[in-house]
């Protein structure tokens, strides 16, 4: 055996130990490189005479196509074996039964706000929905709660570290009344100078801000609320609307209402709204629900009306307590966690 059959058996060995495309790059260099053992040889014939440097050439050359046959080998021998651990690692058993895809649900507030718009829907409410960074004026001052005033305080929490453009403080509204502002002002402007107006039904279901948070509290929660203007409503209107809604929406008869004395700044007179069922696991007790009351004069004038000619009423509700209350579950905070063993509950 001569010295080139040495030094392809040489080349052939480094490039079996080979393991991975870095190392066989590193064996081609030791005979292929720019000091290889082959490329000496290709620079020691300068020194041959010119007889023997064409045979010594010619031997030359073969060696070094053997050694280049033997990387290319292992090049592809290495990524074939590549090529085999990649499909086996993403082989698929075709025998293994499926893997069915998971089908989502409604989540359960939702369902709820879905179903009072739509009981609203059929007593000829319209739904409004606006932004939830609002200015304090709508938030507050509207609605006969100037600043400073003491029923702000419980409210008067969530603030953007911003004005606009008339240089009044956003904050995150702390419920969803500008909409009845905003409603009930675009109403008034689209039927400014005629005689007479429709009246106004309006409900703004969505989410509002407030610093509070415990069992039956969030920082943000829902919130529904319901304006009805007109030249003669009563009351007798806002007990019928109630009485309907929540038998409608509890899906029985069986439950009894009443309206509790109560203040807030928008309303005159004021009350809170009670339920209380005849039958199953909450019977006899009494349950707020809403509250609600005769629009304030200084709010219908804010809504641009005049609060001689127009009366109405306008109650909010918490779709999150009446969720709580149709499902049976005893702590808000789970509907925010976004535990899937809670939520899938209610899928349908």
């Amino acid at each position: 055996m001569n010295d080139l059959d040495q030094l392809v058996q040489a080349a052939q060995a480094d490039f079996g130990v080979a393991t991975s495309p870095a190392e066989l790059e590193n064996a081609k260099a030791r005979y292929l490189g720019k000091a290889g053992r082959v490329t000496e040889l290709l620079k020691g014939l300068a020194a041959l005479a010119p007889e023997e440097k064409k045979a010594r050439g010619a031997e030359i050359n073969a060696t070094k196509q053997r050694v280049e046959a033997a990387l290319q080998a292992r090049r592809q021998a290495l990524a074939d074996a590549e090529l085999e651990a990649q499909l086996k690692a993403e082989s698929l058993d075709v025998t293994l039964p499926g893997r069915a895809r998971g089908v989502g649900g409604l989540h359960p507030v939702s369902r709820t706000l879905e179903r009072i718009e739509q009981i609203f829907g059929s007593m000829g409410f319209d739904v409004a929905d606006g932004p939830e960074i609002e200015t304090d004026w709508m938030s507050f001052t509207a609605l006969n709660n100037p600043e400073n005033h003491p029923a702000r305080s419980m409210q008067d929490t969530f603030y953007v570290d911003m004005k606009d453009a008339e240089g009044r403080w956003l904050n995150l509204r702390p419920h969803t009344s500008p909409m009845q502002v905003r409603y009930a002002r675009m109403h008034a402007a689209k039927y400014a100078g005629q005689e007479h107006m429709p009246e106004i039904r309006v409900i703004a279901p969505g989410r509002t801000y407030r610093v509070d948070s415990d069992a039956t509290h969030s920082p943000m929660f829902h919130q529904c609320e319901g304006l009805w203007i007109g030249e003669n409503v009563s009351f007798k209107d806002l007990k019928s609307v109630f009485i309907d809604f929540f038998r409608t929406f509890f899906e029985t008869d069986d439950l009894q209402l009443r309206f509790r004395p109560s203040f807030f700044p928008f309303t005159e007179p004021s009350a809170e709204v009670d339920i209380a069922f005849n039958s199953g696991p909450l019977k006899g007790r009494w349950l707020e629900v809403a509250g609600s009351g005769q629009v304030h004069p200084n709010v219908v004038r804010n809504f641009g009306l005049d609060p001689e000619k127009y009366i109405g009423f306008a109650f909010g509700m918490g779709p999150d307590r009446l969720t709580m209350l149709r499902y049976g579950v005893n702590d808000l905070r789970l509907f925010f966690d976004g535990d899937l063993r809670f939520l899938s509950q209610f899928k349908s």
